[in-house]
């Protein structure tokens, strides 16, 4: 019977991995985190947002009277702004799907659609705050409104730049495949919490 061959290269002295190899054993022994770590920055920044709702909440029930006296609450700009970030939720969970199928290019084409619809609810917004009858200081609904808008304003600004990150990382050949698409995920993640915090502002500012 014919002795099995050894490799040389592969003895226990000379055997050196490859980079596949290493980076395998690398990630077994150190799990990727990265996503529990998205949650709690969401966390985090979930409990300041409804700090600012307790604040409101709070405002309206020691209020004789809500909203206060030349407040009018305009509903059809914020009504097609609220549809088109809800929206844009189901845009970019599209774009999740197609990377799973190793589809690039899907990837892109709806993370660029999601990217065009955030940046039109902020123009939406913009539109809306220089055509609204009070200011920052004219009473406290005025002041919460443009502090808690504006705020989450903030959030789809930075969410919107996120995507258009992963957009240009994504020019590259194989930066993101089924197997590798922690971006993707992580920006899909921010702006699905993006779009909750808008449908509680939503209640809170224009329906209750």
């Amino acid at each position: 019977m014919q002795s099995p061959t050894i490799d040389p290269a592969k003895t226990e002295l000379n055997y050196h991995p490859t980079a596949q190899e290493s980076a395998a054993g690398h990630h077994e022994a150190h799990p990727d985190h990265r996503l529990f770590g998205v949650f709690v920055f969401l966390f985090a920044e979930g409990m300041i947002f409804f700090g600012l709702f307790a604040a409101y909440l709070i405002f309206r029930a020691v209020s004789p009277v809500w909203p206060p006296e030349g407040i009018e609450r305009e509903l059809v700009l914020p009504g097609i702004n609220t549809a088109i970030l809800v929206s844009s939720s189901f845009v970019i969970n599209q774009a999740n799907g197609a990377i799973k199928q190793n589809n690039v290019a899907g990837l892109r084409t709806w993370f660029a659609a999601t990217a065009i619809m955030g940046a039109i609810f902020l123009a939406g917004q913009a539109y809306e705050y220089s055509h609204l009858g009070f200011g920052l200081t004219s009473n406290v609904f005025a002041s919460s409104f443009y502090v808690m808008t504006g705020f989450h304003g903030l959030h789809v600004t930075f969410g919107v730049l996120l995507i258009l990150a992963v957009l240009w990382r994504s020019l590259k050949a194989g930066h993101y495949s089924n197997e590798s698409h922690f971006g993707v995920e992580a920006a899909e993640i921010y702006w699905h919490f993006v779009d909750v915090i808008w449908i509680i502002l939503f209640v809170l500012l224009y329906l209750l």
